[in-house]
């Protein structure tokens, strides 16, 4: 399919500009800059063109948990939010800790996947070898759970641990809280509160304490063995002092949700936005805002975790942490934008290009000639509401409903293929497998 997309406002590597993009067999061929300088009037009216978004941190919970998502129902929600890469966690049924069952992933998402996927090893107390062999160019990484996990995904062996670091021929995205702080809270919470301790009390338990101490040893082995880390879901202004702008070693997420809410929401989403770690204070929440444009946050991706609302019900123990966001993330961050929170082209850089670089995904996450042409088109001044009806996730539900956003996705393209028009998925789109320097 060849088609030109003209006369948009263009969005890429920092720049701002009016041009054209012409798009042949599903690669970006030729991209025309307008010698007219942009006006306000082309900021209120035109539309833009951004990269696909690259979502570093979704849980499509394929297979064995699809009773509440799966590779078909997220993609088609990724593809309505303009996001065109999603890189998926290994806490599954069966967890994907071996090569083999990675495989099995990948060749499932070729017949599923409305966008483009890639898959995370995840690591245990013993599954080193796993680690060692794995192909660094079909994976965007290692998942280490270094804090209270399901199942046996937990390393809370400090020879394996070391292990990991030492001798992990990729990328290890760590999720970081310390067990046995969060074990010790959560004692205390129980006798204070009762057996299901209300979800007020949740950033109390999975304490910024709990997340510093974690953290701050991933850094340290980091920096001990020369391991390549990115921290998922930072969530509190502590853990930012651990790392330093631009970092091309050792780097940090940050999630949407983290960025939206504080732990003044719990009064009225309550576990709606229960997840792990915890959202804390608005302080906290104000200094991640701030790393965003400091350079401390390298990428702001979702932990996209659905959950059927009934898997909500209860409080800090009984109630699942997760939320569904990778339908919203897109135009909850241009909100972000409007607030004055950070620009426009940080954005894309945080979203698109960063995610690109530090995973090194292969000819994605930028407009350029030659590039895959993973793009998305978005209508500025065109306020509209979050509903349920619209929503594509299995689970049915956002934390976001009732939010009104002013950009609204007009079209996502997948490899030059239109998937979503602005009304509904076309699910005969199927993402490829991104590749990985």
């Amino acid at each position: 399919m060849n088609f030109e997309i003209k006369d948009v406002v263009v969005v890429n590597e920092g720049e701002i500009f009016l041009g054209s993009v012409v798009v042949e067999d599903g690669i970006i061929s030729k991209i025309t800059k307008s010698e007219q300088p942009l006006s306000q009037k082309d900021f209120r009216e035109k539309t833009f063109l951004l990269p696909g978004v690259i979502d570093d941190h979704v849980h499509m919970r394929d297979p064995g948990l699809t009773h509440k998502a799966d590779m078909d129902t997220e993609t088609r929600a990724a593809a309505a939010g303009g996001v065109t890469t999603v890189l998926d966690m290994p806490n599954v049924s069966p967890q994907t800790t071996t090569l083999s069952l990675l495989k099995e992933r990948y060749k499932m998402a070729a017949q599923k996947c409305h966008v483009n996927y890639g898959f995370f090893l995840g690591a245990t107390n013993d599954n080193l070898q796993e680690i060692r062999n794995v192909d660094i160019h079909s994976v965007p990484g290692v998942k280490l759970f270094m804090g209270s996990s399901t199942g046996n995904m937990l390393v809370d062996k400090e020879e394996a641990l070391r292990n990991i670091f030492r001798h992990c021929p990729t990328l290890l995205m760590t999720h970081c809280e310390d067990t046995n702080r969060i074990n010790q809270r959560m004692a205390e919470a129980k006798s204070l509160y009762g057996e299901d301790p209300d979800v007020i009390h949740h950033p109390e338990i999975r304490d910024a304490e709990a997340c510093y101490l974690s953290t701050e040893l991933a850094v340290k082995l980091a920096k001990e063995t020369g391991a390549r880390l990115h921290v998922a879901h930072l969530t509190t202004a502590k853990e930012l002092n651990l790392f330093s702008p631009n970092d091309k070693q050792i780097t940090a997420e940050a999630c949407v949700a983290h960025l939206l809410f504080s732990d003044q929401d719990y009064a009225t989403l309550g576990t709606r936005i229960k997840c792990n770690p915890a959202i804390k204070s608005s302080a906290d929440r104000q200094a991640l805002r701030q790393a965003l444009t400091d350079r401390r946050i390298s990428v702001v991706g979702t932990d996209h975790a659905p959950h059927l609302l009934s898997e909500k019900e209860g409080e800090c123990c009984k109630a699942m942490s997760g939320m569904p966001m990778v339908q919203f993330s897109l135009p909850a961050m241009l909100s972000l934008v409007d607030e004055g929170v950070l620009t426009i082209q940080r954005m894309v850089e945080l979203m698109c290009h960063n995610p690109a670089r530090l995973f090194g995904i292969e000819k994605r996450g930028f407009i350029r000639e030659g590039y895959h042409a993973d793009l998305v088109l978005l209508r500025p001044n065109s306020p509209w509401q979050v509903k349920k009806e619209i929503i594509q996730s299995r689970c049915g539900w956002s934390p976001l409903e009732g939010r009104s956003f002013n950009w609204n996705i007009e079209s996502t393209y997948v490899n030059g293929q239109l998937v979503w028009d602005g009304k509904q998925v076309n699910t005969a789109v199927l993402g490829q497998a991104a590749k990985f320097n």
